[in-house]
């Protein structure tokens, strides 16, 4: 083998490591924005969920205030029927 088709070897080996070392890279990269448009996503989510929270939140408050008033008006009505059951 000559000098030169030992040195074309050397470097076409050269080229392929290259070649497998750049694509290494690239599928890091598409990795990195996959996650990046999950995370992106999962923040949107997040906030979605949390506006969701807060709105059930207010529900949960009112249906306590209107809970509250039923059982006062179911206490007062028990109280009427006694009295009149009594009498």
């Amino acid at each position: 083998m000559s000098r030169l088709d030992e040195c074309m070897e050397r470097f076409s080996k050269a080229l392929d490591r290259l070649e497998a070392t750049a694509n290494r890279r690239l599928q890091r990269t598409r990795a990195i924005d996959n996650l990046e448009q999950e995370l992106a996503a999962l923040r949107q989510d997040r906030a979605r969920l949390g506006q969701e929270l807060d709105g059930i939140k207010v529900e949960t408050k009112a249906l306590e205030g209107v809970t509250d008033e039923v059982a006062l008006r179911l206490d007062s009505a028990i109280r009427d029927i006694r009295a009149v059951l009594e009498h």
